[in-house]
């Protein structure tokens, strides 16, 4: 039995699961000198959906943001996500782009990658977990959980070998759903400490509202870190709180020795923040155990009801929720996270307004079928796959192996817009994006008005059409998006604090 060690993700995954990931550098500085002092075994506040929110939403240089926390927490390792191959956008980049983002990353500020793939695919992981250990940093190698027929704790534990074979330093169980139960966390965990010899770390949503049951029964089984929230922004789709945990292991051999007022002290100051950020909180703020069914995480059912409600039927709601888990079985039973969660939930959707399943098939869909985001968990449907697919045969290998080098292009394509190589990172990323923001930066800071979240997520799905795909035509469709994306942001801003 050993001290068990916490992640806190205040400034990441709980702002991005409760706050639509709004919480700006400015309202974080003032935490920064508590949360140094309190000794976290890691504090995430990087990566996920915080670098496209920054460019997109708050007018904010993701890169500025981590040198900024850098500076403030000397302390404290910092931590980021990392999507794999698709880094922290919404499709595979080549390899060159990966080994440039995670030397820069790590270069302004990151210690620890927590590296995971949708699909669990290794082929997906394996670039960007090499170019961390090339830059000396601890890389994080992270198990997507899900239930499904074909995911066990023994094909958990084949993938942990896997990543440990990689050199990865510790194994991450992401349950980013909060399907896990106290049992199965028990068994799983067990499992995994026995076949490998690097730490278990766990990730766990409170959706479900048994997250703190599933923490304590994998410490017993030998977890050696935690993910945990701040209690003024845990709960519902984010993580357990902080302050529960640090006593309820305090006085047992897992003690975590974390003094409890510094992180009361926290949440007092985030508490403050809260109503600031208001216009952007989930509406899924409590246990919700409808997704123990549906395996949908919080932040897909709130944008599936916004996508509904732009369309004028958010009185099927009901419908697609009941059709997701069979689009997800009729794909091979995919985990529901970046970027799977968009493609089984649009075409759910388009399942059920089109009144005939696969009558209209999303672009995505038939990349994912055609293997443009890496191998399905098991195998699709063989009368639906090759009904979308119309007779092209599925691509085989590793999907970045059909993307050519793009550093060398995104550094002329940007210009003399980019002052650095970090902005070139963010062109190559999320090109439309990037340069408005560019072009924008050196005016007073905006922020885009108070959009209502069906837009949101309507510009959210515009931007990543096509994202999937390889090729000249899914490119210009996803150009085009950008464009209209853009030019309804430029008609909706108005002064910082509005």
């Amino acid at each position: 039995m050993a001290r068990i060690q916490l992640t806190e993700t205040l400034l990441r995954d709980a702002h991005q699961s409760l706050l639509a990931t709004r919480l700006r550098t400015e309202d974080m500085l003032p935490l920064l000198p508590l949360l140094d002092r309190i000794g976290y075994w890691s504090l995430e506040c990087w990566g996920g959906a915080t670098f496209d929110a920054c460019l997109r939403f708050l007018g904010e240089d993701p890169w500025e943001r981590l040198r900024t926390l850098r500076e403030h927490l000397p302390n404290t390792r910092l931590q980021m996500l990392l999507r794999g191959q698709n880094l922290v956008g919404y499709r595979h980049y080549a390899d060159d782009l990966v080994d440039k983002f995670v030397e820069r990353a790590a270069a302004n500020g990151i210690d620890v990658f927590r590296v995971f793939d949708a699909l669990n695919d290794v082929r997906n992981l394996r670039r960007a977990i090499e170019a961390v250990k090339k830059a000396g940093k601890h890389c994080e190698g992270t198990i997507s959980y899900t239930v499904s027929p074909v995911h066990d704790a023994q094909a958990f534990v084949t993938l942990a070998k896997e990543l440990e074979a990689l050199g990865c330093d510790t194994i991450c169980v992401k349950d980013m759903a909060g399907l896990l139960t106290p049992t199965a966390s028990f068994q799983l965990v067990s499992a995994l400490v026995a076949a490998v010899k690097v730490p278990i770390h766990l990730h766990a949503h409170a959706t479900s509202g048994m997250a703190e049951a599933v923490y304590l029964k994998a410490v017993e089984a030998g977890a050696q870190i935690l993910d945990v929230a701040a209690s003024a922004m845990a709960g519902g789709t984010s993580q357990p709180p902080t302050e529960s945990l640090i006593a309820m292991l305090r006085d047992t051999p897992w003690d975590t020795g974390l003094d409890l007022d510094l992180v009361d002290q926290v949440s007092r100051e985030v508490a403050k923040l809260r109503p600031k950020y208001a216009r952007f909180e989930s509406p899924l703020a409590g246990v919700d155990t409808r997704v123990l069914k549906s395996q949908i995480p919080g932040g897909m059912a709130s944008n599936l009801g916004s996508q509904l409600k732009e369309l004028g039927a958010l009185e099927r709601i009901d419908e697609v929720l009941a059709e997701v888990p069979r689009v997800r079985a009729d794909l091979g039973y995919p985990p529901l996270v970046t970027p799977t969660s968009q493609i089984v939930g649009t075409q759910a959707v388009l399942n059920v307004l089109a009144g005939e399943r696969y009558k209209q098939v999303a672009c995505e869909t038939r990349s994912y079928l055609m293997g443009y985001y890496g191998r399905s968990p098991a195998a699709p449907d063989t009368a639906i796959a090759a009904q979308v697919r119309g007779g092209d045969l599925p691509f085989e290998g590793r999907p970045a192996d059909l993307l050519a080098p793009e550093w060398e292009k995104a550094v002329k394509e940007a210009g003399p817009l980019a002052r650095n190589d970090e902005d070139v990172l963010s062109f190559a990323l999320f090109p439309q994006v990037a340069e408005r923001f560019f072009l924008k930066r050196d005016q007073p800071p905006t922020v885009p008005l108070a959009w209502h979240a069906a837009v949101a997520a309507v510009l959210e799905h515009v931007a990543t059409a096509g994202a999937g795909r390889t090729g000249a035509a899914p490119a210009r469709e996803a150009e085009s998006g950008w464009k209209r994306a853009g030019r309804w942001a430029n008609l909706h801003s108005r002064p910082r604090g509005a």
